[in-house]
């Protein structure tokens, strides 16, 4: 579980990006000392950072700087994507209407998730069927999106279908390949029937700068995002430079703070991770405080399972947790649809 870390790690993950297809790359040791160090960050605070990732600061500041340009638009423009039930909970959110644990959080976004076609999951996927909604304005807006995510849809199979380059859903197979050989897994065992056809979500966030006022901070240390876990695999958090608003909370309850790093992602695990390892691997607290004159943007990446995937803890945890089983069965489905429908507030 997360320990008294004071700061959060930072990985060069080049190495097992370079092997991370090779059928030996658990026999590499510039690949073992990474999967040490992901070992060391996922047992001790759940949060890291990762550059050395191939996909390229150009479109990482794209991606922000385009989704600053759409909050930036009148309200009335905004809100013709709005979310709602019947939009499969995609779409607009302003600010105030998602929910963290019964208060209302400071931002506004646009969430995401991969489209899911009538009856595609049966009884388990009917609140979230539906495509996502992408403005008009700015232009370009979807596309650019949709070749930041670039999920291959369909069950993979050996040999795997290849992700375009410049994928987060394929920066975080490789991670992930790394977390299963640290966990004493193959690099495969989030594949297959756990995550060989990832449900992926995406947020899209802007929380509001503080505002001075006579010489006064108004609205200093609201909530932009409330205390919470992350509810999938793997986290990619691409966070505005220069804004300190990230904080993660350790097991004495201080809040350590995870500053902008350039160039970098930062990673967490989720529930589903927290469950298959055991609880060696905690999904640690985390929320969002924009003390920043600045407006802040954060575009969020969950890396999930298979949608459907039953998930318990992996065979590997008998020899580290001193065979002691912590968690029963959990299916990833049920658990995203109940924290959708507890986190949105309908007017």
């Amino acid at each position: 579980m997360a320990t008294d870390f004071s700061s959060i790690p930072i990985i060069n993950i080049s190495p097992l990006i370079a092997k991370s297809d090779d059928p030996k790359m658990a026999q590499d040791p510039c690949v073992l000392e990474v999967v040490k160090q992901l070992d060391k960050a996922c047992t001790e605070a759940g949060f890291f950072y990762v550059k050395g990732h191939g996909i390229p600061e150009t479109l990482l500041e794209e991606v922000k700087d385009i989704t600053r340009r759409f909050f930036e638009l009148p309200y009335e423009e905004k809100t013709q994507i709005k979310m709602t039930p019947a939009t499969g909970f995609r779409g607009y959110q302003m600010i105030g209407e998602n929910i963290t644990k019964g208060v209302p959080d400071m931002h506004e976004a646009i969430d995401c998730y991969r489209e899911v076609t009538k009856d595609m999951y049966g009884d388990l996927g009917k609140e979230i069927e539906g495509c996502n909604q992408w403005p008009r304005n700015p232009q370009k807006f979807k596309a650019l999106m949709e070749e930041y995510v670039s999920l291959c849809t369909g069950i993979l199979s050996p040999p795997l279908i290849p992700f375009p380059i410049k994928s987060c859903c394929k920066l975080a197979r490789k991670i992930m390949r790394g977390i299963a050989l640290a966990l004493g897994g193959s690099p495969n065992e989030f594949e297959g029937q756990r995550a060989g056809d990832p449900f992926w979500v995406m947020r899209l966030i802007g929380y509001p700068g503080v505002s001075t006022v006579n010489g006064t901070n108004v609205h200093k240390n609201d909530i932009g995002c409330g205390p919470h876990t992350d509810y999938g695999l793997l986290t990619l958090l691409n966070q505005d430079d220069g804004i300190n608003a990230l904080q993660v909370r350790n097991k004495f309850g201080d809040w350590i703070s995870a500053p902008p790093v350039p160039g970098s992602f930062v990673c967490n695990i989720g529930d589903m991770l927290n469950i298959y390892s055991n609880g060696l691997y905690e999904s640690t607290l985390h929320r969002v405080i924009n003390n920043s004159p600045k407006y802040r943007v954060s575009v969020v990446f969950f890396y999930e399972t298979n949608f459907d995937t039953e998930v318990e803890p992996l065979d590997t945890w008998k020899t580290r947790a001193n065979g002691t089983k912590k968690f029963e069965r959990a299916v990833y489905g049920e658990h995203l649809v109940s924290k959708v429908l507890s986190n949105f507030v309908e007017e």
